[in-house]
């Protein structure tokens, strides 16, 4: 299956069943609010290293979340009965932005928030699509996670921990707030071991892209996360 080269002049993409089989559908274009918004809705999200062409994915199969599915440990229930972390919202989105850049991955890899992916989704943030939603423990900033809320969809992007669980009781804060609100969906992206514990589930691209033309227009848009003060 041939990659795409996007056309800068357009915001077109051509259709997710066109990806090849390790998701990737695209390369090029540019970050600009628009071409985002434009790439979330049909389910697409950029990811590319440092150094590399922007490269553009539309998995198959997708891991989402629904609302209603969500799974919280006994342990971490009682985590979060305790108080031990203070959650907010919006409150340091770049702070956020840059525990993620800097987390410890796997096998030693480095990071895919490169300086322009940090610059594009600020911007997200200030146009009232990017989210935050920290975790602290006194005044520092221990974990939290960070993405984008479109309608009634919201497409996780990255998340870190600095004390254990503090992202984990940053998530369910986050499904606990706007699942009232009409929540529907959460885009996980990609399979991993936490989110799988968490109830989320993979289903089809199509299915997903169904999903995303009922739910993640902007006529079915919530409330949203507070907005810092």
């Amino acid at each position: 299956m041939p990659v795409f080269m996007l056309d800068s002049s357009t915001l077109d993409f051509p259709p997710v069943e066109l990806a090849r089989e390790d998701g990737l559908l695209a390369v090029g274009g540019d970050l600009s609010v628009k071409r985002l918004i434009t790439a979330y809705r049909r389910g697409i999200f950029p990811w590319y290293n440092e150094g590399e062409p922007i490269l553009w994915w539309s998995p198959h199969p997708r891991l989402v979340l629904f609302p209603d599915e969500l799974h919280v440990s006994k342990r971490l229930e009682r985590i979060i009965r305790q108080g031990r972390f203070r959650i907010t919202f919006n409150t340091d989105f770049r702070g956020v932005i840059e525990g993620c850049a800097t987390a410890p991955r796997r096998g030693g890899e480095g990071t895919w928030i490169t300086e322009e992916m940090k610059d594009a989704y600020e911007r997200l943030h200030r146009h009232g699509y990017a989210h935050s939603v920290e975790a602290w423990e006194g005044d520092e900033l221990v974990g939290g996670l960070y993405g984008v809320l479109l309608g009634k969809v919201f497409f996780g992007e990255s998340m870190f921990s600095r004390r254990s669980n503090s992202s984990k009781v940053a998530f369910v804060h986050l499904v606990r707030e706007l699942a009232p609100q009409g929540l529907k969906l959460i885009d996980c992206q990609v399979e991993t071991g936490h989110l799988r514990r968490f109830g989320a589930r993979l289903i089809p691209r199509s299915r997903f892209t169904e999903l995303l033309d009922r739910w993640a227009s902007p006529s079915s848009a919530l409330k949203g996360l507070p907005q810092a003060c």
